[in-house]
């Protein structure tokens, strides 16, 4: 898996794009969204095996997660604007898989469970897997991760912002005047 930084920055650097408004509700919302996948490893407290459909990277990354998700939040977070809140919370969910399926490590990404409980990786995998826990992230591979990261993530995520707030800025300052 990505760290927990390198999701967080995908729901922020959508949210700044797609969302000309800037709620903090949403904003706060989609970097939750990039993270909560991730709270499946608690399934292996539980004697759930790894490549289990409710196992680690399973139903938690699949499409029809992040679809049910945006879904929830839309309906009771999203009170006007529910397309932008359905787009961004949807998108920053899938982000999560979308990114782990990019690292160098793990048993793949289950996109399509439950409907298919096949395991994916993308042909790039540049991404250095993250440590599981607060102390192995503190170590010398957590700085590999931290860098790969800022390379692949967080460097294409801040020219996307350059891009949006460059190129699309004065059109939003005419709407919001009229």
């Amino acid at each position: 898996m990505a760290s927990i930084f390198g999701h967080s920055v995908v729901g922020f650097t959508l949210t700044k794009v797609m969302d000309t408004k800037h709620t903090k509700w949403l904003l706060l919302a989609a970097i939750f969204s990039t993270i909560l996948p991730d709270f499946d490893v608690i399934s292996f407290h539980f004697g759930i095996p790894y490549l289990h459909p409710l196992g680690h990277r399973g139903f938690t990354h699949s499409i029809l997660f992040a679809f049910l998700w945006a879904c929830a939040l839309t309906f009771t977070l999203g009170k006007q604007r529910k397309l932008i809140w359905f787009s961004v919370i949807f998108l920053s969910t899938l982000s999560h898989g979308v990114l782990d399926a990019c690292t160098s490590g793990g048993k793949g990404v289950g996109f399509f469970i439950p409907f298919d409980n096949v395991r994916y990786f993308f042909p790039f995998r540049e991404i250095k897997v993250s440590p599981l826990g607060i102390g192995k992230f503190f170590s010398e591979r957590g700085l590999k991760v931290i860098f790969s990261e800022f390379k692949y993530i967080m460097l294409p995520c801040f020219i996307i912002l350059i891009v949006r707030f460059l190129v699309f800025k004065p059109k939003d300052r005419y709407y919001n005047q009229n």
